[in-house]
């Protein structure tokens, strides 16, 4: 198993609300980092996070050799890639200046191990540690099979409302957040790139069901209207009851008779499992 594999991704929501763009294979391993950083402790910009591509290939269910590619191209991209941050962390106020900052300072390839390691940016450290309120969580596992970068920034965007069930995006902001310039001017177009394919990742492969609502002003769509439910937890399933499960579940002192039927009232059951 991955040791990605029950991984959290926590994220300051000014930072979920940035501006960037990365593809699938840079957010992956930026993730995967984000991952193993300690939220609620501080942080120093002098350590480095690696992600192999062993462990890359088992949570996003792809074959090693790709995972490995995938991690030495974004690897040598991720350095010049910024984001434009608006707030500051934990809920405070608007910035006077807008924070302009790269991801990382450091990244090594190690091409003989197959990993990415690196040091995220002085700047990028507090929206990412000792965050204590207004901040974004997901399991990294959910974001993991998307092979949109769009529908991992959209699932970011929308896990963050998903206690209050609803989210309302204008058009310009999410275009601005998402980074596409001057791509996609026509909604029927935006819609049919973006938002569908995104809608269509996110409720096959995430913890999320979502659907949307157009809202116009004019005749003009300004913006969009996102429903958003979480979809039921699979319910884990029962082991056997069998004798090794009695003997090994079997309270001091009790007969293994009485132990078998101690264990099938916790379950309701009247009859053994086959």
């Amino acid at each position: 198993m991955s040791d990605l594999e029950h991984a959290m991704v926590y994220k300051s929501n000014s930072l979920t609300e940035a501006s960037y763009r990365l593809s699938v294979a840079e957010q992956r391993i930026i993730l995967a980092c984000i991952s193993q950083v300690h939220r609620c402790g501080p942080v120093t910009d002098e350590v480095m996070y690696t992600v192999s591509a062993l462990d890359m290939a088992a949570l996003t269910d792809t074959h090693e050799k790709t995972a490995y590619r995938d991690l030495q191209e974004a690897a040598l991209r991720l350095k010049r890639r910024e984001v434009r941050i608006e707030r500051e962390p934990n809920g405070k106020s608007k910035r006077k200046k807008v924070l302009v900052c790269g991801w990382v300072q450091t990244i090594a390839y190690d091409d003989e191990e197959g990993a990415v390691s690196l040091r995220f940016n002085k700047d990028m450290l507090p929206y990412l540690t000792e965050l204590s309120a207004q901040f974004t969580k997901y399991r990294l596992k959910s974001i993991a099979q998307m092979d949109s970068a769009h529908a991992i920034r959209l699932y970011e965007l929308l896990m963050q409302w998903r206690d209050i069930g609803q989210r309302e995006m204008a058009i310009d902001w999410l275009r601005d957040k998402l980074q596409l310039q001057d791509k996609y001017p026509a909604i029927k177009d935006l819609k049919k790139r973006v938002i569908d394919i995104a809608i269509s990742q996110i409720n096959d492969l995430s913890d999320l069901t979502v659907s949307y609502t157009q809202k116009k002003t004019g005749r003009t769509v300004t913006s969009l209207v996102f429903t958003i439910k979480a979809k039921a937890e699979p319910k884990a399933k029962k082991p056997k009851i069998d004798q090794a499960y009695v003997e090994k579940h079997a309270r001091p002192g009790e007969s293994y008779d009485q132990a078998f039927r101690r264990l099938l009232e916790e379950r309701g059951q009247t009859r053994i499992d086959i």
